[in-house]
């Protein structure tokens, strides 16, 4: 009988994740914001996604880091938007943290799992991901936290991944075509979302995997 040697095993599944996104580490992302101007309007929300590849090779969420974020000095607050994602930015039970202490803690479980898996840098994966990427790297600006581990540029879109597999394009359909569990009270706070924006692109990948390995 053969037997597993559990450090092998590790090395394989960090293998396939390094190869199958040509050194990159995809990481989901998604931000709630007063507004649509990354340059002048606050970051209230940022939620993260961390991804591994299980036993079978089926790329699975494994952790998540969020936080509420206060909003930088002189920040615009669009009452449109705050209606819209529901967020109260003075609320004293957010528990809010400035953008650099957001930045941080977002950060620093990304560049571990980049040194664990040996990929050399993180890829944003999110539902329209410019605005998402745009915010980050807004803040960072702001902060000046030098070594973002995200691409500059490049991003993976579940809106357009969704519109290619299941035909939906908006992120509460593509989930529910994919069989995702969807509740509409939860949305738009940054940590649901990331999550079943974290499941799309996993149910996604799998099945595409799946069809490679049936020759389609």
């Amino acid at each position: 009988m053969q037997h597993s040697n559990p450090e092998q095993d590790q090395h394989e599944y960090r293998s396939v994740m390094t190869s199958r996104f040509r050194g990159f580490l995809p990481v989901v992302v998604d931000v709630e914001t007063a507004g649509f101007n990354s340059q002048t309007d606050a970051l209230l929300e940022i939620a993260a996604v961390l991804l591994h590849y299980d036993e079978k090779h089926r790329i699975q969420p494994y952790e998540t880091v969020w936080t509420h974020v206060k909003p930088f000095e002189g920040a615009n607050l669009d009452q449109a938007s705050l209606a819209f994602n529901g967020i109260d930015p003075h609320h004293p039970f957010r528990f809010a943290v400035t953008e650099q202490e957001a930045l941080r803690k977002i950060f620093e479980p990304i560049r571990r799992a980049l040194k664990n898996v040996s990929c050399t840098r993180a890829i944003l994966v999110g539902h329209n991901p410019a605005f998402d990427l745009a915010f980050l790297k807004a803040a960072v600006e702001r902060t000046g936290i030098k070594r973002n581990p995200f691409h500059n540029f490049s991003t993976f879109d579940t809106a357009t991944l969704g519109g290619l597999a299941f035909g939906q394009t908006v992120l509460a359909r593509a989930a529910k075509a994919a069989g995702i569990a969807w509740d509409n009270e939860n949305a738009h706070s940054a940590r649901y979302d990331a999550e079943k924006t974290a499941e799309l692109f996993c149910k996604i990948v799998n099945l595409w995997g799946h069809a490679r390995s049936l020759g389609q």
